[in-house]
């Protein structure tokens, strides 16, 4: 059972990372619309991929750590610090998530106030927790 939990947790995993790099993305491109209905195409595109991919897996990930983590006990979640930085890097994520969605209701409310460079910066922000996930499930350092 533990290992079904984990393939799918994966596969919610790069969902969600691969909504949480998109969004960014198309925040850069929404700054350069020159017309309203372009303009209100990218706030389709962002609510679609925000509460219809990005929210979902994030949720999936969580329920399924969560079941992982409930599968293996309290003893060895106690023992696994590794664990514990990880979770700390899913929460940062977590963050970022909730952060992009309040961007994008700014848009939607044609409130942006922030510029195509701030958005190609925050872009790279999930890259940090990505890395730092990887390794600590992989490598399992301490």
């Amino acid at each position: 059972m533990l290992l079904w939990l984990k393939a799918f947790h994966i596969i919610a995993v790069v969902t969600w990372f691969a909504g949480i790099f998109y969004l960014p993305r198309l925040f850069v491109y929404h700054t350069q619309a020159k017309t309203d209905d372009s303009y209100q195409r990218f706030c389709l595109m962002e609510r679609k991929l925000y509460n219809g991919i990005m929210t979902p897996s994030a949720l999936v990930t969580i329920l399924l750590g969560f079941w992982m983590l409930n599968e293996l006990g309290w003893e060895w979640f106690k023992a696994s610090t590794w664990m514990h930085a990880k979770l700390a890097l899913v929460g940062l994520l977590g963050a970022f998530h909730l952060y992009c969605g309040s961007l994008l209701k700014r848009f939607s409310l044609k409130q942006n106030d922030k510029s195509e460079r701030f958005y190609r910066m925050i872009n790279e922000i999930p890259v940090i927790p990505l890395v730092g996930i990887i390794i600590l499930a992989v490598v399992k350092p301490f």
